[in-house]
């Protein structure tokens, strides 16, 4: 009971907003992925499985949350950005920082035998979290900029492609155990990667896939339609949660059809659909096209 003799514990739950008018950053990460990819045979130096795996939680995580405004996956973290007004859960960090961590593990879990059919997950697998608060859109660029570099060239433990590419060509094709590949690449930089790859293997880093090089980058866009057209997306986030059925009633379907026959009648109909794409988000180009990611 609320008004009982114990309701006094409660007096030790420390309040944990945090600071309004700032840009909230979330990552999650992978805890001890390099066992569950060895356990579960993930393909070196990049599982595609994996990573539309991963691509999935994260696109689950922002069809539930629509605060989130941008996303950006490598290997196996993933950072979602909230909109810098955003007032979820009044900004309690255990709330915001349990919930989304929670849900991207579950969705992974549950999604993993659409991606892995042939392989059985052999254990519970688990995310960390985090959040960090930006003052500046500009702190909000360089954080994913340093994301985006990361996954490219850093000689960090993680999962990173540009430096495991050379790795496994190292290991697979030039017959070096895992030690003498780190000892060969130790202190190396990104040029001097891109010549063992080329010069030893025949590997031009330019030519592997976007996902590989520049990660995943997920974003809401809008999609115009007419009454009457349809659309190969998804159906719309707002629509969804206003409970909209995808069928009309069969009073209203006399009426539709006046309309689309009717083109002054016709209104063009806006559906929010998460986007999917694997682009530089270093530059401005990508900013510049989505002004409302870094609006207050």
């Amino acid at each position: 009971m609320a008004g009982s003799k114990f309701a006094y514990v409660r007096n030790f739950e420390l309040p944990d907003p945090l600071l309004p008018g700032t840009f909230m950053v979330l990552r999650v990460d992978g805890h001890a992925f390099h066992r569950l990819s060895a356990e579960h045979d993930f393909v070196k130096p990049n599982d595609e499985r994996a990573l539309q795996l991963m691509d999935h939680a994260a696109r689950d995580v922002m069809s539930e949350f629509k605060d989130i405004v941008l996303a950006f996956g490598e290997s196996d973290e993933y950072s979602f950005l909230f909109r810098k007004a955003t007032a979820l859960y009044n900004r309690r960090e255990a709330k915001i920082l349990s919930t989304i961590t929670s849900l991207f593990t579950s969705s992974y879990v549950f999604n993993w035998p659409k991606y892995l059919s042939d392989t059985p997950l052999k254990y519970c697998p688990s995310f960390d979290g985090r959040i960090i608060l930006y003052p500046s859109a500009q702190h909000v660029r360089d954080y994913f900029s340093w994301r985006q570099a990361d996954s490219k060239s850093s000689l960090s433990a993680h999962i990173n492609n540009l430096y495991n590419t050379v790795f496994w060509a190292l290991v697979a094709r030039g017959g070096q155990t895992t030690t003498e590949a780190h000892a060969a690449l130790r202190g190396t930089v990104s040029s001097t990667k891109h010549e063992i790859l080329f010069s030893r293997f025949g590997i031009n880093y330019n030519d592997l896939p976007a996902r590989f090089r520049k990660g995943s980058v997920l974003v809401r866009a809008e999609a115009h339609t007419k009454p009457g057209h349809q659309v190969s997306e998804p159906m719309d986030e707002t629509a969804a949660d206003a409970g909209t059925s995808a069928l009309a009633p069969p009073n209203t379907l006399n009426d539709a059809t006046a309309d689309v026959q009717n083109p002054k009648k016709q209104k063009t109909r806006t559906r929010t659909t998460i986007e999917l794409l694997h682009c530089d988000i270093i530059g401005d180009d990508f900013w510049a096209a989505r002004p409302n990611i870094l609006a207050d």
